[in-house]
C-alpha cells in the first residue's frame, strides 16, 4: 500500500492550539507535501465515549466541531479521507481480536492510561472500554495499514504498545499487519503544549486552552492572564524561561519575521529570552508580543472555519463520503486477519 498515515481526535469538544501544534499543523504539512499515498484523518467518537458513555449527545455534537476544525486548519478531503470511527464496524471486531493478545497489567501498565485514569479521578472504578482504547487504537491503525502515526509525544507510549500487538499478532498467525512509526513534531516544544495555568498538558478537562476557533478578545484575556516564572515579581527582576508556559508557547509559534513586525527592537527569541533572563523585561510586554504572534496565526483558521459553518451539509457529506472511502480498506484487513487467525469458516 506504500506509505500511510493515520492520526485523529477524540471529539470531546473543540479543538485547541495544543493540538494544532501536536499534530493538526503536521498533518496539513505533510498533506500538502505530497509524500504520503494516502492519509486518513479519524474523528475517533467511539474513543470518546469511552469516558462519554453516559452522554452521546454531547460526542455527537462534537464530531461536526472537530471536522470544522479540521478543515479550517487547511486539512482537504481532495488529499486526506476524514472519516468518523464508529461507522466502520470492523475497527470494533478488530479489536476484540486484538484484546486476546493484552494482557490486563499490559493494559494498566500503559503511561498515557494511567496519567488519564488519574486526571479523570476514575480510580476503582475504570471503564473497561476506556481501559482498553490502546487496543482500540491499534486497530485504528492498523485497519488502514498506517505506516506513520504524526502525533504528540503523550501518544508515544500508545503506539508502543500498538507496535507491540502488531508483533505479537505477525508472531502468532504470519505476516498480516503493518507496524507503524510515531512521528513527533520536529519542533520540541509542540512535543506537549503546557496549560495556560502551567499544569503539564492542555486539557479541555481542566480549562487551560486557547482555542482554535476562540475570538481574539478572548485570546487576549487568556494570554495576559497566564502563569509566567513566580519568582519574577519586578521588571528589573531576573527570571527563568526554561519552565515558563509563555516562553515554551513562543518556541512553539514564534518566527524571526515576527520580531520585525511586533517588536523589532529584538532580532529573535533569542535575544528576547536574553533579556528576560538578566532582567529588565516585564512579562506584560512579552504577554503583548505572544498575543499578536498567536492573533496572527489563528485569524485565518477563524475565518475559514466560519466559511465553513455555513457549509454544514457538505461538511456532513465530506465525512460521509470518506468514511465510505475508509470502510473497504478496512475491510480488506479485517479479511485478512480472520483468515490468518484461520476463522474465515466460510470463505
Amino acid at each position: 500500500m506504500g506509505k500511510v498515515i493515520l492520526t485523529g481526535d477524540r471529539p470531546t469538544g473543540k479543538l485547541h492550539i495544543g493540538h494544532y501544534v501536536g499534530s493538526l499543523r503536521e498533518r496539513v504539512a505533510l498533506q500538502n507535501e505530497g509524500g504520503f499515498d494516502k492519509i486518513y484523518i479519524m474523528i475517533a467518537d467511539a474513543q470518546a465515549l469511552t469516558d462519554n458513555a453516559e452522554n452521546p449527545q454531547k460526542v455527537r455534537d462534537n464530531i461536526i466541531e472537530v471536522a470544522l476544525d479540521y478543515l479550517a486548519c487547511g486539512l482537504d478531503p481532495n488529499k486526506s479521507t476524514i472519516l468518523i470511527q464508529s461507522m466502520i464496524p470492523e475497527l470494533t471486531e478488530l479489536t476484540f481480536y486484538y484484546m486476546n493478545l493484552v494482557t490486563v497489567a499490559r493494559a494498566q501498565r500503559n503511561p498515557t492510561v494511567k496519567s488519564e485514569i488519574k486526571m479523570r479521578n476514575f480510580e476503582n472504578n475504570i471503564p473497561v472500554g476506556f481501559l482498553a482504547y490502546p487496543i482500540s487504537q491499534a486497530a485504528d491503525i492498523t485497519a488502514f495499514g498506517a505506516t506513520t502515526v504524526p502525533a504528540g509525544e503523550d501518544q508515544k507510549p500508545m503506539l508502543e504498545q500498538c507496535r507491540e500487538i502488531v508483533h505479537k499478532f505477525n508472531t502468532l498467525y504470519g505476516e498480516t499487519l503493518v507496524e507503524p512509526n510515531i512521528l513527533l513534531p520536529k519542533n520540541s516544544a509542540c512535543l506537549r503544549l503546557p496549560g495556560l495555568d502551567g499544569k503539564a498538558k492542555m486539557s479541555k478537562s481542566l480549562g487551560n486552552c486557547i482555542y482554535l476557533s476562540d475570538e481574539p478578545e478572548d485570546i487576549k484575556k487568556k494570554i495576559m492572564s497566564m502563569f509566567t516564572d513566580p519568582n519574577h515579581l519586578r521588571v528589573e527582576d531576573p527570571g527563568e524561561t526554561e519552565n515558563n508556559p509563555v516562553f515554551i508557547y513562543l518556541d512553539a509559534f514564534c518566527k524571526d519575521e515576527h520580531f520585525k513586525e511586533f517588536l523589532p527592537e529584538y532580532n529573535n527569541l533569542d535575544e528576547l529570552k536574553a533579556h528576560y533572563q538578566k532582567g529588565g523585561l516585564g512579562d506584560v510586554k512579552v504577554k503583548k508580543f505572544l498575543n499578536n504572534v498567536i492573533q496572527q496565526e489563528l485569524e485565518p483558521i477563524r475565518t475559514r472555519r466560519k466559511e465553513w459553518e455555513t457549509k454544514t451539509a457538505e461538511v456532513y457529506e465530506i465525512l460521509k463520503q470518506g468514511t465510505a472511502e475508509a470502510k473497504k480498506v478496512a475491510e480488506q484487513t479485517l479479511h485478512n486477519v480472520r483468515s490468518a487467525m484461520k476463522i474465515n469458516y466460510f470463505d
